[in-house]
């Protein structure tokens, strides 16, 4: 597939996941912007990519399948993302499959922790906020869901109450280790990225060390260094440690709709998208994976 010279965006979410926006008012929006192309990379789930490949052909613009994952071994947890597999893998799905059930159990563990403290809140008013088209109720849904009762003034004033880590309503979630994570996506056909690196809570020493790690001994492909809320003095450092380990640089913005309203689709760095060459080197990185296997 040939891209034209506009901007790209590599890691957006939908309503299938925590966004607000339906995979085909996503790419909607992508190609009113003047994307030439966006990944759609919902979290534990492709539920939403077949509607959005459909719309992308529609509206011509690029379409790249992706998937966000958390993953977490003893050096700690961090996002993965996942490009260009078979939607259709059967190991890929069955592992989703099981991603969404532990989910669907913390989900629970959490309605009966919002009960206990008192909250006027029930599982029926959180899946309410994931509507029709969501396949995947996280914890963001949550928060919409206090949002509309009154209890919290915002969806971080939830997180910062409620939700994060260590916090009344926080309960664990299965998650694969980094190398099991990139094992499964090579097997569907994929490559694996390190998402957003700057909000992952290590040194700027050890983070190289973890990425270098992950490049050498479990086939790590790439990092997102182009990111929405990466700083200046960031990006340039991942880029620089991509170049050290040998990987690929993606970008993406993590655009969420209105639950991220300070997020928007195609603002990548610098104010502008990224550029289309990060996708013309993720396809090459792909295909040469695929030839030596």
């Amino acid at each position: 597939m040939t891209f034209n010279a506009s901007g790209i965006d590599l890691h957006a979410h939908t309503t299938a996941s925590d966004g607000t926006d339906s995979p085909a008012e996503l790419i909607g929006l992508a190609a009113d912007l003047g994307l030439s192309a966006i990944a759609v990379t919902d979290h534990d789930t492709v539920a939403g990519l077949e509607q959005a490949k459909e719309a992308a052909a529609l509206r011509n613009i690029g379409f790249v399948p992706g998937v966000e994952l958390s993953v977490e071994d003893d050096r700690g947890r961090f996002h993965m993302l996942g490009y260009l597999f078979d939607l259709h893998d059967s190991r890929l799905n069955e592992t989703l499959q099981s991603l969404r059930a532990s989910r669907a159990a913390r989900n629970t563990q959490m309605a009966e922790k919002m009960r206990e403290l008192g909250l006027p809140v029930t599982m029926d008013d959180v899946i309410a906020e994931a509507g029709d088209g969501g396949e995947v109720i996280a914890r963001p849904h949550f928060a919409r869901a206090l949002m509309k009762k009154g209890l919290v003034s915002s969806v971080a004033d939830a997180f910062d109450r409620y939700l994060a880590t260590g916090k009344p309503l926080y309960m664990p979630k299965e998650v694969l280790s980094p190398k099991d994570a990139i094992a499964m996506l090579h097997a569907a056909g994929g490559v694996a990225v390190m998402a957003h690196p700057g909000l992952i809570p290590l040194s700027e020493e050890a983070l190289a060390e973890r990425v270098a790690s992950l490049a050498a001994d479990d086939g790590l492909d790439g990092i997102e260094a182009y990111y929405s809320q990466h700083s200046e003095e960031q990006t340039g450092r991942f880029l620089e440690i991509a170049g050290i380990n040998g990987l690929i640089v993606t970008g993406g913005s993590d655009y969420h709709g209105t639950v991220k309203p300070h997020v928007s689709l195609g603002i990548v760095y610098q104010g502008r998208a990224a550029a289309p060459e990060l996708l013309t080197r993720m396809q090459q990185r792909r295909a040469a994976s695929l030839s030596a296997a």
